[in-house]
């Protein structure tokens, strides 16, 4: 509606202009002008065209208004300087020349004074349009570019909120699903050997109870992982002096073997503690009665821990695993840029093994 009002003024502003200013009353003339100002409707789908109709209502009735709005209507909406230049030369011509209508020529000097008039005149809209044109293009960058932004928070935004559900999905089995295996297991245990029946209804229910927790950590942790990423760690972080007590709290038959003292950084460290925690978990949910063997090594410019169990002395209790555990361990190895390895050995054993570059202490 407001487009249409404003074609209805300026048609009737070019209308007003002719009207006031007429160079001749002759039908012919009067049909240019009304084609010229009638013409200006269209003026937003075929610019150009308009340009066209509008100069013969210049030529025969001195019109102003109608080819100035064609003209910046055309500078609005084309980038083409050499179509523009041509549009506004060619104006000021039919401007500065005499009428055919006109019975009165006029002499040279005064059209070409008057064609360096309208020359100027003419170039006015076509200025104004390519500034009103750049003025747009520019607003629409700047809406591009807070566009662009806005969409690089929220890649961002994501990304570290994938990290930290990484993060925590990882934390989650290594930390918490440890320590109910653990009970678990010892709640099995104690179900098979307590003398009482009370104790056994506890035992079990224990047992139940942490099975069914393992459960929901399993899932919880595969959601997580599922949007997640590793890169970084949650504190606090164990380290080499801590496997001793890891060791000792294993409930497992352990031997520890290799320098605890090695010259390697936190990350290197954090991994090789995580690798031992998941191996000993693993025996002593898949493996009851095993033994195990915990050997740190380094070799030239590479550190790394193997740990090896033997076979199981009687079958295990089924326990639900949530299957991230040697997942883990392999991405861990990949973001230091080490290997990880892991299968059965000969005597119906199982290894995992980690190698880490020393340089990987600067990763992380």
């Amino acid at each position: 509606m407001k487009k249409i009002l404003i074609d209805i003024g300026l048609i009737a502003l070019a209308g007003l202009d002719i009207w006031f200013n007429p160079l001749t009353g002759k039908p012919l003339g009067i049909a240019v002008a009304v084609l010229g100002c009638a013409a200006l409707a269209l003026r937003r789908r075929f610019p150009l065209l308009v340009v066209v109709l509008t100069l013969p209502a210049a030529l025969v009735q001195g019109a102003l208004v109608a080819p100035f709005a064609a003209l910046y209507a055309l500078a609005v909406r084309s980038r083409d300087r050499r179509l523009l230049i041509a549009c506004v030369a060619v104006s000021a011509v039919i401007g500065a020349i005499p009428s055919p209508l006109d019975e009165d020529p006029g002499d040279l000097a005064g059209t070409l004074i008057y064609f360096g008039y309208t020359l100027a005149t003419s170039a006015f809209p076509v200025v104004l349009g390519q500034l009103v044109q750049t003025r747009q293009e520019l607003r629409q960058r700047l809406v591009e570019i807070e566009d662009a932004k806005e969409h690089e928070r929220v890649l961002h935004a994501q990304a570290i909120l994938a990290s930290e559900r990484a993060q925590l999905a990882r934390e989650m089995h290594d930390v918490v699903s440890h320590q109910v295996s653990l009970i678990a297991v010892q709640a099995g245990a104690l179900q098979v050997a307590a003398g009482d029946d009370r104790t056994r209804e506890a035992a079990r229910v224990i047992r139940s109870l942490s099975v069914g927790t393992l459960d929901e950590l399993r899932t919880m942790v595969t959601l997580l992982r599922a949007s997640g990423d590793d890169t970084t760690e949650l504190a606090p972080q164990p380290t080499l002096a801590d496997l001793r007590t890891l060791v000792a709290n294993s409930g497992i038959s352990v031997t520890l073997s290799g320098d605890l003292a090695l010259s390697v950084g936190t990350p290197s460290q954090r991994a090789i503690y995580r690798t031992v925690q998941e191996a000993l978990t693993n025996v002593r949910k898949h493996a009851p009665g095993a033994s195990a063997t915990v050997e740190l090594w380094q070799d030239g410019n590479d550190v790394g821990v193997t740990v090896t169990n033997t076979a199981p002395s009687r079958p295990s209790l089924p326990l639900p695993g949530a299957r991230q555990g040697l997942v883990g361990l392999q991405e861990r190895a990949e973001i230091l840029h080490g290997s990880f390895e892991s299968g059965p050995v000969e005597g119906g054993g199982f290894q995992v093994r980690m190698k880490l570059p020393i340089l990987a202490d600067q990763v992380g």
